[in-house]
């Protein structure tokens, strides 16, 4: 049986210079998302650990822009080839291929970990997992964005993402994972969809809780 991350891998290989081209400047015409990266990378400053992961990072175009914010940034992608294209567009920034839920970060190391929409296609069951995963590698206090579609039901909603299969969610419940992985929201922002899809585009922003413990939503 092939394994979901298998697909993805293969499906976002085939589809490298297309996706670079659709997206390498997609955040200058989207200021809600480029002002939620930018805080993301003010804070990370403020902690005074400028080591930042774009996890996810397909072909870089985020890594780069967290450079530019001042912090020590570098990318991590399941798929190969788009780790070869990061590393031929951005050469004086590191990139290596790993999955989301075994990172290859020393426990307590990152001052933030960005997760642009990289989560989406993550079975449910698996997210929590994952989530506790992000939570490992941030030192106390470290920050988390996490970008995803969110969705009025109440459930998770598998949708045929054009690229590999994906699932939108509730933002409550997925500020929910995220409390139980120890990581407390602290900002949240939703606008209007930029695709047919009609999900909105959901922001959170995450802080670990000072003690690794789990931590109520506020």
């Amino acid at each position: 049986m092939v394994d979901h991350q298998d697909e993805t891998k293969a499906a976002y290989d085939g589809v490298v210079e297309l996706y670079a081209s659709m997206f390498a400047d997609r955040l200058e015409t989207r200021p809600f998302t480029l002002a939620m990266v930018s805080s993301f990378a003010e804070l990370v400053r403020e902690t005074g650990n400028l080591r930042a992961a774009d996890v996810g990072c397909g072909p870089g175009h985020l890594t780069a822009i967290l450079r530019d914010s001042g912090l020590n940034a570098f990318g991590l992608d399941l798929s190969p080839a788009m780790v070869d294209h990061a590393r031929q567009a951005h050469p004086d920034l590191r990139f290596d291929e790993a999955r989301m839920e075994a990172l290859p970060v020393e426990d307590g190391a990152l001052g933030g970990v960005l997760a642009h929409y990289s989560t989406i296609h993550t079975p449910p069951g698996e997210l929590p997992a994952l989530l506790a995963e992000q939570a490992r590698v941030l030192a106390p206090d470290g920050l988390l964005l996490v970008s995803f579609y969110a969705t009025d039901s109440p459930e998770p909603v598998w949708f045929d993402h054009k690229v590999a299969p994906a699932y939108s969610w509730p933002v409550d419940r997925f500020a929910e994972l995220l409390a139980e992985a120890g990581l407390v929201t602290f900002a949240r922002l939703l606008h209007d969809p930029a695709s047919e899809r009609g999900f909105l585009d959901a922001h959170l922003l995450a802080r670990l809780d000072e003690n690794g413990q789990a931590a109520a939503v506020p």
